[in-house]
């Protein structure tokens, strides 16, 4: 007989991530977590976080794009796919100081990609990752501290540094998702996902 795995297996946490771009080349928006972070601490990322409960529920000025919502409920029931964006917008607000209004406008978010942690790590996070144009956002960019050494990145530029394995995936997905036109983006029929050998556990 086999003996049972004495370890429970983690579940990994909704998670949303914000890419805010700016101008034409474009610039992305990216901050440098703390060293006192549990997950991806001394690592440049984008605003995110997990999904509150309160998402499920938070009013909205405008929904997401029908498009972005039908591939994000290819793995979210409705609720979730809604939550996802809230969580994106609230976490862009608490961390950089930029907001998509009170309530918040979801109608310029687009959805880029996906990524899981590897289910040996501690902390798991089912992580989508959207994106939006800096002229859907207003604000003075400053934030809670929770992210470091905030300022717009040039794709190139922050490709040559020291990224983790899903940043550096992402940046690279936004260089294919940025050579497509608008009609492109929206019939887009396939969900790009970065699985666990794409993630580099700390």
């Amino acid at each position: 007989m086999t003996q049972a795995d004495p370890t429970p297996k983690v579940i990994p946490r909704p998670a949303a991530s914000l890419l805010v771009l700016q101008g034409d080349e474009p610039l992305v928006l990216m901050g440098m977590r703390g060293a006192k972070h549990k997950f991806m601490p001394n690592r440049l990322v984008f605003p995110g976080g997990a999904v509150d409960p309160a998402d499920h529920t938070a009013e909205i000025a405008s929904a997401m794009p029908d498009h972005a919502l039908r591939r994000l409920e290819r793995a979210a029931d409705p609720a979730l796919a809604r939550a996802l964006g809230v969580a994106a917008a609230r976490e862009l607000e608490e961390e950089t100081g930029l907001t998509l209004g009170t309530p918040p406008m979801l109608h310029g978010l687009d959805y880029l990609c996906r990524a899981v942690t590897p289910e040996p790590s501690p902390v798991r996070f089912d992580a989508r990752f959207l994106v939006v144009d800096a002229s859907h956002v207003s604000g003075e960019l400053a934030g809670s501290g929770e992210l470091e050494d905030l300022r717009w990145w040039g794709v190139e530029e922050a490709l040559a540094m020291d990224l983790a394995g899903p940043q550096r995936r992402v940046l690279q997905r936004l260089r294919v998702w940025l050579g497509m036109s608008a009609e492109e983006r929206a019939v887009e029929a396939q969900v790009a996902t970065l699985w666990w050998r794409d993630w580099e556990m700390e």
